[in-house]
């Protein structure tokens, strides 16, 4: 695809003529702005994924809870789903 002077300028008379030209300024602004963005955002990415991932680092008394939590753990009991907690009248009595 290879455009000329001619065809670039019929381009640039059409976008201003649909935006007008107060607008052309502002719309190029906020292009530039979403290039660079995403300029950013895969600069980013692919630096993330260059990266060596880093160990991570319990703080020590993380580690000290976590190593005196094993004793003292205690089982907390949930019913299940089949157990169900309804309150039923007793077939006998009907009043």
């Amino acid at each position: 695809m290879n455009l000329g002077a001619s065809e670039i300028l019929l381009i640039l008379l059409i976008v201003l003529l649909f935006f007008g030209g107060k607008r052309l300024p502002e719309l190029a602004r906020s292009i530039g702005k979403g290039l660079s963005d995403f300029q950013k955002a895969t600069q980013d990415v692919t630096h993330d994924l260059s990266a060596p991932e880093e160990p991570v680092r319990m703080s020590d008394s993380a580690q000290s809870n976590l190593r005196y939590s094993g004793s003292n753990t205690t089982a907390i009991h949930t019913p299940h789903a089949s157990q169900s907690r309804t309150s039923e009248k007793p077939s006998g009595t009907d009043s």
